[in-house]
């Protein structure tokens, strides 16, 4: 049995299921990064799922089984069945707000924060959890004012909660569509139909992780193949060897993350190494680290497994030696791509990363029938 928090587990979510599961994953991510105490039992033997979760063996259908301390069970829930029970599943309680805001990461909750504390009526909508992409980060030690750092979930946590108490609206596994924009106001129209009114709004929609690309990624995704830095799953490495792609700040929050639990951890970085994509206090304390090795101009070339990861193939980009290792972890810390597919459909300027072109860099683009950002606000 292991405890993925220290909370009693008769007052704590019960979540029982096999490691290599994608479905229990996302569920222990998604009850992790939304400061939910719970308990992960893993199943490891026929008789232990008949025993701990009435299931018939560990490959029964109806695993994962997620049991509430008011004794409710679910099986193989989806994250929103989870958040329903949970009773956080709501549509907008007004027909009309001062604010919209779409996303809920660091940018979202800050916008939350002020837009409520000054009296406007604050909606605030996230597709997955709060936090966003940061809320993924196993610890945060260079944003303001927290000298000791604090974990992307905590951060998340107070923020969720200061928005809340300034009276903002959260909506959670809610998704924004579409908008149509009317004079002096604009309609937002969520993904499960619901619309509303808002006098203003603000985008901060974060990124989505990159990809390997390669053909199996998908099938594997949360079965040894995860996003970010894996809060989450780090407990759950003790003793194994985890392997971190990337070579930037989260990669090596990760690294650093995963060394308390587990053997060893490999970063692999497709440059000459950290320096130029590492903060300096990150790259000290790796480099001072016996069990985190970096491998420069080393690639993902392949992955191995059916149901779960197996093995990779890594590639030197520089040789063209290839070589092929055991391991089920493998942390991809790619950076991300803009989520701007909006501002594309509604003719506003992007570069050849995808971001908003704004300030002096939209003024080459002026006058040639094309949209470039420009912010307003109207409270009624």
């Amino acid at each position: 049995m292991t405890a993925m928090d220290s909370t009693n587990g008769a007052h704590a979510v019960r979540l029982l299921g096999t490691h290599g599961s994608a479905a229990a994953y996302m569920l222990r991510d998604f009850l992790y990064r939304s400061g939910v105490p719970f308990e992960w039992i893993g199943l490891t033997t026929d008789e232990r799922a008949r025993e701990l979760a009435q299931v018939d063996n560990l490959q029964d259908a109806r695993l994962p089984v997620c049991i509430f301390p008011d004794g409710t069970r679910q099986e193989h829930p989806t994250t929103r069945q989870v958040a329903e029970k949970l009773g956080w599943l709501q549509r907008p309680s007004s027909a009309e707000y001062d604010l919209a805001i779409l996303g809920a990461g660091p940018a979202g909750l800050s916008a939350a924060v002020y837009g409520a504390s000054e009296g406007l009526k604050t909606l605030l909508i996230e597709r997955s959890a709060v936090g966003g992409q940061a809320g993924t980060s196993s610890r945060i030690e260079n944003y303001l004012g927290f000298p000791g750092g604090i974990s992307g979930s905590e951060l998340a946590k107070r923020a969720r909660e200061q928005a809340s108490r300034f009276g903002a609206e959260i909506l959670v596994l809610q998704e924004g569509v579409r908008a149509e924009l009317l004079p002096g106001k604009a309609i937002g129209h969520l993904a499960d139909g619901t619309s509303f009114v808002m006098y203003a709004g603000i985008c901060a929609s974060g990124v989505e992780y990159r990809r390997l690309n390669l053909w199996n990624e998908e099938r594997l995704r949360g079965a040894g193949v995860y996003y970010g830095a894996g809060t989450s799953e780090a407990e759950l490495c003790t003793n194994q060897e985890v392997f971190v792609v990337g070579g930037g700040n989260s990669a090596g929050q990760a690294a650093l993350h995963f060394v308390r639990n587990a053997r060893k951890v490999c970063m692999l970085v497709r440059g000459d190494g950290l320096k130029e994509t590492l903060s300096q206090y990150l790259i000290d304390r790796i480099l001072a680290s016996p069990q985190i090795e970096v491998r420069p101009h080393t690639e993902v070339l392949e992955l191995h497994g059916t149901s779960e990861l197996e093995a990779i193939t890594l590639i030197n980009n520089l040789s063209g030696q290839q070589e092929t290792v055991q391991t089920c972890w493998l942390f991809l810390c790619l950076g991300g791509i803009p989520n701007t597919n909006w501002a594309g459909e509604a003719g506003l300027v992007r570069d050849e990363q995808c971001y908003l072109v704004t300030g002096p860099d939209s003024d080459d683009v002026r006058g040639r029938g094309v949209s470039v950002v420009r912010f307003c606000v109207r409270v009624r």
